[in-house]
């Protein structure tokens, strides 16, 4: 009898140990792609957000530590969805976060509505995300299509392009890109007229007809609108067939790191673009003290991946904060209009719709003695309240 009341009070400790432990930890789902071509950009928001939190933990959050376990959806939206469902039942995670495909994002979205659990979202571009499809349990921590595609229209719109040609991925993000880039510039700048458009297959390699289609028209600026490799394989075809000094193009995100950094010195010049984040710019101690570190850490200089992860992390710990327990509608309420520190200044989660209100930085690639590949010239900056949608805007959506 003796002995049974022992192994009780043995199991009874252990199952308090167990519970105390637990209780010590703020626990972070993530689900991203962590094989294949999207490594380029999910690395780097895992290591931003890694970087993050070894700041963080030192000091803790409301006495616990925030520790994650991840998950490779392998971009495929089914995966995804298993995989947040699994995090959520099995693992019991607070907060979920990821991912850098649109339809797992609204997928995971869609899941989490239901079980009521915060989801940070951090690189889909979909700007259904927080717009039509946005809802209380959803925050998104980088710029949307919308958002991009109005950034762009406004320094293009100071140009002096008139014919406009659209050309690229035929898939949902390439149409949403190049729509709201054409579509914002006409409403800036009345006088331009589109004379066609071009789409191919995601995963296009061979660009040459299209490059010829192109050119016969004579536009006087074209829209490109790629995502993924796709980014990089058509700047190649530029190069190659010096499309890019014949005609000028925007690709969004082609002055990125991301874009640039795989194709050295070889990239295309001249080319228009829009990125969130540069490593050399500003240069504020802020920027260059995240810079110097990341790359101590990392070997490698940060991309925006890398922003996005860091200031998801900056954003929970001082959420939770702020909220003053382990609650995840407290959490909520106190991430609406909550504000952080970054290497791009001051940064704020917009109340009404759940965006991080980021700046823009518009570019033109060009070659850098400092440098083994291509960076951003002539860059203008573009805050946040400058191309975001209104709140009314996005509400009229929702409704």
């Amino acid at each position: 009898m003796k002995s049974i009341k022992n192994l009780f009070f043995v199991l009874l400790f252990l199952i308090f140990v167990s519970f105390a432990e637990g209780a010590d930890v703020i626990k972070i789902g993530i689900v991203d792609t962590y094989s294949g071509p999207a490594t380029t950009f999910t690395k780097d928001v895992l290591d931003g957000f890694s970087f993050a939190l070894s700041q963080i933990n030192q000091k803790g959050v409301l006495g616990k530590k925030i520790e994650f376990v991840t998950r490779d959806d392998k971009f495929k939206p089914d995966i995804a969805l298993t995989m947040a469902k699994e995090l959520v039942l099995k693992e019991n995670v607070d907060i979920l976060m990821g991912t850098i495909s649109s339809a797992s994002a609204l997928a995971i979205s869609d899941f989490c509505k239901k079980e009521k659990i915060p989801f940070l979202v951090t690189f889909a571009k979909s700007d259904k995300i927080t717009g039509e499809k946005g809802h209380r349990y959803v925050f998104n921590m980088n710029e949307n299509t919308e958002m991009a595609g109005r950034a762009a229209a406004k320094v293009l719109s100071m140009k002096n392009f008139k014919k406009y040609w659209i050309a690229g991925d035929d898939y949902e993000y390439g149409h949403a890109i190049a729509n709201s880039v054409f579509n914002h510039l006409k409403e800036l700048n009345p006088k331009i007229e589109k004379l066609g458009e071009t789409w191919w297959k995601v995963g296009e390699t061979d660009f040459t007809p299209y490059i010829t289609q192109i050119l016969s028209a004579k536009p006087d600026f074209v829209i490109v609108a790629t995502g993924g490799a796709g980014m990089v394989n058509f700047q190649k075809a530029a190069q190659s067939t010096g499309f890019n000094k014949k005609i000028p193009f925007y690709q969004h995100t082609a002055i990125e790191l991301s874009t640039l950094m795989p194709q050295g010195k070889n990239a295309p010049e001249g080319v228009y673009g829009t990125a969130n984040y540069l490593f050399y710019y500003p240069e504020t101690k802020e920027n260059k003290e995240f810079v110097e570190n990341f790359k101590k850490q990392y070997g490698r200089y940060p991309k925006s991946g890398a922003l996005y992860g860091y200031i998801t992390a900056h954003m929970i710990a001082k959420a939770f904060e702020k909220a003053g327990k382990i609650d995840k509608e407290k959490f909520i309420d106190a991430l609406e209009g909550l504000t952080v520190d970054s290497p791009v200044g001051k940064v704020e989660m917009r109340a009404c719709d759940h965006q991080i209100m980021l700046p823009t930085f518009f570019g033109i690639t060009k070659k850098s003695p400092d440098y083994e590949f291509l960076i951003a010239s002539d860059i203008v900056s573009i805050p946040a309240k400058d191309y975001m949608p209104t709140c009314e805007e996005v509400l009229k959506q929702r409704k």
